[in-house]
């Protein structure tokens, strides 16, 4: 944002006025980061986004500035969600985490060997992402999805998926599936 300094600082105070408060919440429930950020926290989204409004069509057009500005302004919706819901980071850092594995592994993966195994690639990291975020531990969770996959009924897959997996492997009759499963048994042998 060198290209217009006091506009960048203007932006720059917005948001770091709304990480302040959001240090403030961070071990706060739930329900009371909601209401906390629609008391403390609207009001600093609204006028960043009005600055945005009121800025816009003075900026040099392919600056840096202008950029922010649009890219916000196109995103308002998105930015301004986590108010409303106090599961929602204010930032997008484990997303931008998440995806680095994907750049970094973009070369690796270029020869997968066709469109297929690059489709299957896509939806193990995904699977894996998903079941690192729900704080599951990946080969478990794999042998365990393996085990029950060939029996398990179609309506009820998303039981499966990481989100729903902590209630479904508590349920006793999954647990008598995976306890009756010798290949389950055998790979927990050899580890």
């Amino acid at each position: 944002m060198g290209s217009d300094p006091e506009r960048a600082k203007v932006a720059l105070s917005f948001i770091g006025s709304r990480f302040r408060i959001e240090r403030a919440l961070a071990d706060a429930p739930r329900r009371k980061k909601e209401k906390m950020r629609e008391k403390r926290s609207r009001h600093i989204v609204d006028a960043f986004f009005s600055w945005c409004d009121a800025e816009a069509p003075s900026v040099l057009d392919d600056t840096p500035i202008a950029a922010g500005i649009r890219y916000a302004r196109n995103q308002r919706v998105g930015l301004a969600k986590f108010i409303e819901d106090g599961r929602l980071p204010i930032h997008n850092n484990m997303s931008e985490l998440a995806l680095r594995r994907e750049a970094v592994g973009r070369k690796n993966w270029l020869f997968v060997g066709s469109d297929d195994g690059g489709a299957v690639n896509a939806t193990f990291t995904s699977l894996l992402s998903s079941a690192q975020l729900c704080k599951i531990e990946p080969w478990a969770y794999l042998r365990d999805l393996f085990c029950l996959l060939s029996n398990w009924p179609a309506h009820q897959m998303l039981d499966l998926a990481p989100l729903n997996w902590a209630q479904t492997s508590a349920r006793k009759d999954v647990r008598a599936l995976l306890a009756a499963n010798k290949f389950r048994d055998l790979t927990i042998d050899a580890g």
